[in-house]
């Protein structure tokens, strides 16, 4: 396969991806009326639905309640996979690779068959419509723990076991020479993470009675079904591509962490 072959393929892909994205912008900036007509641009650009969202819903609410459950699960997830990844790797005892083959069996499990028991603990503990109640099931991962397990093997022991010798413990250990050899791990691990809770919508939806409770995914969903007017599509489109606004800024803070961290998953 020719390079040229490659570029052309790839350019076409690219912008079979991009467009939908396109097409939400410019939605969002076109009048009700010219919502509706195949024109890529819009005939007078307008930034009042972006305004017309924040005066119709508390979206300003919604994006303060993702950002908060997002940050929270991120930084469980990182911390808890790290350590467990960490002592899945580098220390022997009875039972770890039952252990491990126990959460590696999680991934086999539908999200929907948890549901059930889910909503029945938050019931019993009263977590209903509260952030503890939305971010309570994210708050470990297991898809974690099997990457951040198999980065740190190839750590080498010699190093550790070096460091144990100079009289640091297993914690200084971890996180002054474990993490900074495995960044590209836990960078990837963050964002994916930090992706995953954003655009949750399942469990959130079934979670969460109020409006001022909702994420963005779920408020999105809800104002949708309320809307009646003519304006419904043009306002569902800025609500959208209010919502991916954070997700395209960390993207470019951090592109250079997704890419390494996913040319690098796989290798020892």
């Amino acid at each position: 396969m020719s390079r040229t072959f490659r570029l052309i393929l790839l350019a076409v892909g690219s912008l079979g991806m991009i467009f939908p994205f396109v097409w939400m912008i410019s939605t969002s900036l076109k009048s009700p009326v010219d919502a509706f007509t195949l024109n890529l641009l819009p005939k007078q650009a307008t930034l009042s639905n972006y305004a017309e969202v924040f005066i119709r819903t508390p979206f300003s609410q919604w994006i303060l309640n993702s950002v908060i459950i997002a940050i929270i699960t991120t930084i469980s997830v990182c911390f808890f996979d790290t350590v467990i990844g960490y002592v899945l790797a580098k220390f022997s005892f009875r039972g770890k690779k039952l252990i491990f083959a126990a959460i590696l069996s999680t991934l086999m499990v539908p999200t929907e068959m948890l549901i059930i028991p889910w909503y029945l603990l938050t019931v019993k503990l009263g977590w209903v419509d509260t952030y503890i109640g939305i971010i309570f099931p994210g708050l470990i991962s297991a898809f974690g723990i099997f990457l951040m397990k198999q980065f740190m093997e190839s750590l080498p022991v010699d190093l550790l076991d070096a460091a144990r010798i100079d009289g640091m413990n297993e914690w200084n250990i971890l996180f002054r020479i474990a993490i900074p050899l495995v960044k590209p791990a836990l960078a990837t691990l963050c964002i994916l993470s930090f992706l995953g809770s954003w655009n949750a919508f399942i469990w959130p939806l079934i979670v969460t009675q109020t409006p001022e409770r909702l994420t963005i995914p779920v408020g999105i969903s809800f104002f949708s079904s309320e809307l009646k007017d003519s304006a419904s599509w043009v306002l569902i489109m800025t609500g959208a591509s209010l919502s991916v606004i954070p997700l395209i800024v960390i993207f470019f803070i951090f592109q250079k962490q997704i890419i390494r961290g996913i040319a690098l998953t796989g290798f020892k």
